[in-house]
C-alpha cells in the first residue's frame, strides 16, 4: 500500500481585534496519488484532521473526517494520545510521551464530548475510545521481537449499525469468560447468563499456545507482530463504568460529554494469560 498525499495548514494565530482567541491548524490528504483535491474529493479517499482551541478556556476542538474510496476501502484515522515515549508495539514510529502522566489500570479516567457529524454505514466502525498496549502472553513488557510481542486493544463501538458477532451460535468471536461488574466470572458457555450483546467481537493473539477452544485468530497481516481485540458495544454491562448503555447513544443527532471510567473497565476484559493491568497508550477518536 502506498504513503498518501499529506497537506499541513499550519498552526496560525486567530485575532479579534487585539486579542489572541484561538489557535487553528490541519492535516488533509488523500491515498489516491492522481486525485486533485483542488477540484473535490469526488469518488476518491479523502482524510482531514483540523484542530481549534479556545484560549479562554484552554479546551481543544478537533474535526476528523475519514472518507474510503473503491482502491482503498480500509483505513483508520485516530486522534492518539500516547502515554510512552520511544517505541510502541505495532507500530513502526516512537511515541511522543505526549501524556504528562502514565495512565494505569484501574485508576484513570477519560473525559470528552463527541459530536458526530456523519456515519459511515454498517462497515464502518467509530470508536468512543480505543486503547492499546504491548506486552507479551507471560505478562512481560514488549521488547520489540515481533514473534512474542503482542499488540492488544480494547475498543468501545458506537456505530449502532455494528452489530454482535459474539453470539450463542458463533462462540469463536466471544472471549472465554465475561467478568460482571459484582467481580463475577460467567463463561461463554453460560448461554442464560454471559452478555452476548455487550461484544462486538474478540479475537485471540496467532502465537498463543494454549488458546481455549473455539477461537478465532487476530488479522495476522494489519500488525507486524500479535494481536489481540476485544471490541465492545453499547450496553448495560457498560453503563456502570459512564460508557453508553444502548445503540444510538452518542450517534449522530446525540451530541454528549462522556466521563469514562476506562480504568474500571479494562479491569474486566478478558486478554489471553493476563488480565489486563497494565500501562496503557489510548487512542480516541473525535468527529
Amino acid at each position: 500500500m502506498n504513503q498518501p498525499l499529506v497537506y499541513h495548514n499550519r498552526s496560525r494565530v486567530v485575532s479579534f481585534g487585539d486579542q489572541m482567541v484561538s489557535l487553528s491548524g490541519g492535516f488533509y490528504g488523500t491515498y489516491d496519488l492522481d486525485t486533485n483535491l483542488s477540484t473535490g474529493v469526488g469518488q476518491n479517499s479523502f482524510f482531514s484532521v483540523s484542530w481549534r482551541k479556545n484560549l479562554s478556556t484552554g479546551s481543544w476542538i478537533i474535526s476528523n473526517r475519514l472518507t474510503t474510496s473503491s482502491k482503498y476501502p480500509w483505513l483508520m484515522l485516530y486522534l492518539r494520545a500516547d502515554s510512552t515515549k520511544g517505541f510502541n508495539g505495532g507500530y513502526h514510529y516512537g511515541g511522543r510521551g505526549i501524556m504528562r502522566k502514565v495512565p494505569e489500570s484501574p485508576n484513570f479516567k477519560v473525559k470528552l464530548s463527541v459530536d458526530v457529524k456523519q456515519g459511515g454505514g454498517p462497515n464502518s466502525q467509530f470508536y468512543l475510545l480505543d486503547i492499546g498496549s504491548c506486552w507479551k502472553n507471560n505478562g512481560d513488557p514488549c521488547n520489540g521481537d515481533v514473534l512474542t510481542d503482542v499488540t492488544r486493544y480494547s475498543e468501545m463501538i458506537i456505530n449502532p449499525a455494528t452489530t454482535s458477532w459474539c453470539r450463542i451460535d458463533n462462540l469463536g468471536n466471544c472471549p472465554p469468560y465475561h467478568i460482571s461488574a459484582a467481580g463475577e466470572t460467567i463463561y461463554r458457555n453460560d448461554t442464560s447468563r454471559f452478555p452476548y450483546s455487550a461484544y462486538h467481537l474478540y479475537c485471540a493473539p496467532g502465537n498463543g499456545n494454549y488458546l481455549e477452544k473455539p477461537y478465532d485468530i487476530c488479522d495476522p497481516y494489519s500488525n507486524p507482530q500479535a494481536q489481540e481485540l476485544v471490541q465492545i458495544l453499547p450496553h448495560p454491562e457498560w453503563a456502570v463504568h459512564g460508557y453508553p448503555a444502548n445503540q444510538g447513544d452518542g450517534w449522530v443527532g446525540n451530541s454528549r460529554t462522556w466521563e469514562l471510567d476506562v480504568g474500571a473497565l479494562s479491569s474486566r476484559l478478558y486478554f489471553y494469560q493476563v488480565n489486563f493491568v497494565a500501562r496503557f497508550v489510548f487512542d480516541y477518536e473525535i468527529y
